[in-house]
């Protein structure tokens, strides 16, 4: 059977929670590093909307959203894992930190577009000014909701089981890279730790966030 495909740039936190969910999983797929900037043109002959996380499927089907994909992933081709608890409190819980990692996500690609992409004399300082609040808010409130309890959103044995916690992580590594000012570690001690936790583990450590949005290592 065909391997299903993963298009897209680790450097996005919606590729990279894709990446290591689907290995979390056990499910195989080939991932190809395709840029919807620097190689516009490569991905449109891939899927002609540009948008990453693509997923092609072993039929040749595009799934797009990094949230219907693992859906999908989990629903037809994980075996009955999954990567959510089965108390509805807990998953009431789960949802609302990865909602709120998610919207960390969603602000710090505005941030991205509006600096890097549109023209010095275009940007408007007020929408940057918002955009960064709401961020701020977000990260905020997810770092209440780990703090209610870590060690549910952590790793077991190295091996990341919630989808909170991986989306939790990858948001704070992403935002760090983003809007560095706003991912101090000690206003945010719990985020900081889960985070240091997840990318010491293999899964994380072979899906790094590797793309031009990315600091190069220092040292």
């Amino acid at each position: 059977m065909p391997t299903m495909r993963l298009i897209g740039m680790l450097d996005s936190p919606y590729v990279r929670r894709v990446a290591i969910s689907m290995s979390c999983l056990g499910v195989p797929f080939e991932h190809e590093a395709v840029s919807v900037v620097s190689t516009f043109e490569r991905f449109q002959r891939i899927n002609p909307v540009v948008k990453a996380p693509t997923l092609i499927c072993a039929d040749g089907g595009i799934i797009m959203d990094s949230s219907l994909i693992l859906q999908f992933i989990e629903a037809a081709h994980a075996g009955g894992r999954g990567l959510w608890p089965t108390d509805v409190t807990e998953l009431q819980h789960d949802f609302r930190a990865l909602s709120l990692a998610m919207a960390a996500c969603d602000k710090g690609v505005q941030s991205i577009y509006e600096r890097n992409l549109r023209p010095l004399d275009k940007q408007h300082e007020p929408w940057l000014v918002r955009v960064r609040g709401q961020l701020s808010a977000a990260l905020a409130a997810l770092e209440r909701e780990v703090a209610r309890c870590p060690e549910a959103l952590a790793p077991i044995n190295g091996q990341p089981t919630r989808q909170a916690g991986i989306t939790a992580a990858i948001a704070w590594q992403f935002v760090g890279e983003v809007e560095p000012t706003l991912t101090d570690a000690p206003s945010h001690p719990a985020l900081a730790a889960l985070a240091a936790q997840m990318e010491a583990t293999e899964v994380f450590k072979r899906f790094p966030p590797v793309g031009p949005g990315v600091s190069p290592p220092k040292g």
